[in-house]
């Protein structure tokens, strides 16, 4: 299955946000990324037909479950490769920062050779 960096964003995001409130909205990911309304719209509309999401009457969105699978492996790879970076003395801010950046291009054996040697530290 191939996604697009910005799809495996915004899911990440939702995840997120529903961690963090309990309930997520397209305005809520329009202000947590700095994005506009009509983007977010866009984006949800998409997700929402390739069933990566469901938002039901009052606006509410949520995972599938293929939407969730997506987003907790993007946010592992997040924050595995972001405590990585911290350890080796890396500004938390900008190690996130990379991070976001390299969680949608780093292979599976390459990721897992990672997140094995995090575990070691």
């Amino acid at each position: 299955m191939v996604i697009h960096e910005s799809a495996e964003n915004y899911l990440e995001t939702i995840l997120i946000l529903s961690k963090r409130q309990g309930y997520v909205r397209s305005i809520d990911i329009a202000t947590e990324l700095n994005f506009s309304k009509p983007s977010v719209s866009v984006a949800m509309k998409n997700l929402r037909q390739k069933e990566y999401i469901t938002v039901d009457n009052g606006g509410n969105i949520s995972l599938t479950d293929t939407g969730l699978k997506i987003a907790e492996s993007v946010l592992e790879r997040h924050q595995i490769i972001t405590s990585f970076f911290v350890a080796l003395g890396v500004d938390p801010e900008v190690a996130a920062e990379d991070a976001c950046r390299m969680e949608h291009v780093i292979s599976e054996e390459s990721f897992d050779a990672l997140k094995k040697h995090v575990a070691k530290l």
